[in-house]
C-alpha cells in the first residue's frame, strides 16, 4: 500500500494535518506484517452475576472485556489472524489476571505497558472493572463500570513507539474506537498519534464511535465527545457505530427513525451516510449493526453498510434469542474487518459481521465464543438443529 502522507503540526491534539486518501481494500500483505490486527484501547475485568444481579450477587463469573480488545480477540480465536493489543495495566495481582485472561484469548500481550503500582490502595493508578448484568425479559441489562484513574486513562503522546510498530513489524489494520479516546484528554491525543502513524505505513484504521454517556459528563459531556470523535473520523477508513453513536457522537441524527430503529430503512440510512461521507471524504467504508430490543432476551438484529457509493445490508434475523447482548457490537465489527480482509466486498463482510455478531449473543461474557465453521454455516442458512 502506498504510505499516507502526514504533517503533524505542534504534536498535540487538534493540530493541523493533511493525510492522502487511501483505499480501504488496498491491505498490506500478511507475509509482510507481525499482525495482522492491532487494537488499541483498555481491558477491564468484567464481573457476572449471571442469572442474578449485582446488588444482590454473592458470586461471579470473572472474564475480561473491553470495546476495541474484544474485536481483536475475535479476529485471533474466531477468524484465525493474528492479533494484539496496546492497553496499559497496573503491575500486580489483578493485572497479572488480566494478563492471563488476554493470553487465553490467543492476543499477543508484548505491547502491553505496565505500570508499577505506586502504593497498595490504588492512588497512582489502577485496573479497571466493570460489573455487568445480563438482564432479563423486561429487564433490561446494566453495565456499572470503575475505572477511574486506570492505568490506560493515564497514557499519554510519545510513550509508544508506533513508527516501530507500524512500519519496523508491520501491522495490515489497526482498530480503536471513541471508548479509549473517552477515558482521558491524553487517550485522545494517543488514538490520534496512532491513527497518523497508522496512515504512515499504509495500516488501515478503523474506529468503532462507541457512544458510552458515562464517560464523557466530566470532561463535557456531549459537546466533547463531538468534538474528540470529529476530530478523529478525519484519520479513519471504516467507521462503525449505531444510530445513537452517529448522533451522539458526530452529531448527524438520522432523519425519520424510532427509537428502537425499527423503522431504519436503506432510504434513511443512505441519507445520513451521504452527510457523513461529504464530511469526511477520508472514509471508505461505514457500517452498523442494527438491533430491535423487543425484550432483554428477544432482539431483531440486522446490519446496513456503505462503501464508496455501493450500499448494501445483510441478512435480517428477526426475534433472536439473546443470552448475553454484552459485545455483540464488538464481534460484528470483528466479523466485518474479517470479511473486508479476505473478501474486499462490503455485501460479504457484512454477513460475516451479522453472522458472528448474533452468535457471540448465545454464551455469556463480552468475547466471542464462536467458530468460524459456525459463522459461516450461518450465514449460508445453518439453523440451530443439534451437531454431532
Amino acid at each position: 500500500m502506498q504510505a499516507t502522507a502526514a504533517r503533524l503540526g505542534a504534536g498535540t491534539f487538534g493540530a493541523d494535518m493533511e493525510l492522502e486518501r487511501m483505499t480501504v481494500m488496498d491491505v498490506r500483505p500478511s507475509a509482510d506484517c507481525s499482525y495482522d490486527v492491532v487494537a488499541l484501547g483498555e481491558v477491564m475485568l468484567r464481573f457476572d452475576p449471571g442469572e442474578g444481579r449485582i446488588r444482590t450477587a454473592r458470586t461471579f463469573r470473572v472474564s475480561e472485556g473491553g470495546g476495541e480488545y474484544n474485536v481483536a480477540r475475535g479476529l485471533r480465536r474466531c477468524f484465525g489472524l493474528s492479533a494484539a493489543v496496546v492497553t496499559a495495566l497496573v503491575d500486580n495481582e489483578i493485572g497479572r489476571l488480566v494478563e492471563d485472561l488476554l493470553l487465553q484469548g490467543g492476543v499477543d500481550t508484548a505491547l502491553v505497558r505496565w505500570a508499577a503500582p505506586t502504593d497498595g490502595a490504588g492512588r497512582g493508578a489502577r485496573n479497571g472493572l466493570n460489573f455487568t448484568e445480563r438482564g432479563f425479559g423486561l429487564r433490561g441489562a446494566v453495565g456499572v463500570s470503575d475505572r477511574g484513574h486506570t492505568a490506560t486513562s493515564q497514557l499519554r503522546p510519545g510513550e509508544i513507539n508506533w513508527d516501530d510498530l507500524f512500519g519496523r513489524r508491520g501491522v495490515r489494520w489497526l482498530h480503536t474506537g471513541g471508548i479509549f479516546a473517552g477515558l482521558s484528554a491524553s487517550t485522545a491525543e494517543v488514538a490520534e498519534e496512532a491513527m497518523l502513524a497508522a496512515h504512515r505505513h499504509g495500516t488501515v484504521v478503523s474506529y468503532d464511535l462507541n457512544f458510552r454517556p458515562s464517560l464523557w459528563p466530566g470532561p463535557g459531556g456531549r459537546d466533547r465527545a463531538q468534538a474528540v470523535n470529529k476530530r478523529l473520523a478525519r484519520y479513519v477508513d471504516v467507521l462503525v457505530g449505531n444510530e445513537e453513536d452517529f448522533t451522539a457522537a458526530l452529531g448527524f441524527p438520522v432523519s425519520q427513525a424510532t427509537e428502537s430503529l425499527h423503522e431504519l430503512d436503506a432510504d434513511t440510512f443512505a441519507r445520513m451516510i451521504d452527510q457523513v461521507a461529504a464530511t469526511y471524504p477520508n472514509l471508505h467504508a461505514v457500517a452498523t449493526s442494527l438491533r430491535t430490543v423487543h425484550t432483554a432476551n428477544v432482539n431483531d438484529w440486522g446490519a446496513i453498510g456503505w462503501s464508496e457509493g455501493t450500499f448494501a445490508r445483510a441478512t435480517q434475523r428477526d426475534r433472536v434469542e439473546v443470552l448475553d447482548r454484552v459485545g455483540g457490537g464488538d464481534s460484528f465489527m470483528s466479523g466485518l474487518v474479517y470479511g473486508l480482509l479476505t473478501s474486499g466486498d462490503l455485501a460479504t463482510a457484512l454477513e460475516y459481521g451479522a453472522a458472528h455478531g448474533v452468535l457471540a449473543m448465545t454464551t455469556p461474557g463480552d468475547t466471542s465464543m464462536a467458530t468460524l465453521r459456525e459463522v459461516e454455516a450461518l450465514m449460508a442458512g445453518g439453523g440451530a438443529r443439534i451437531a454431532r
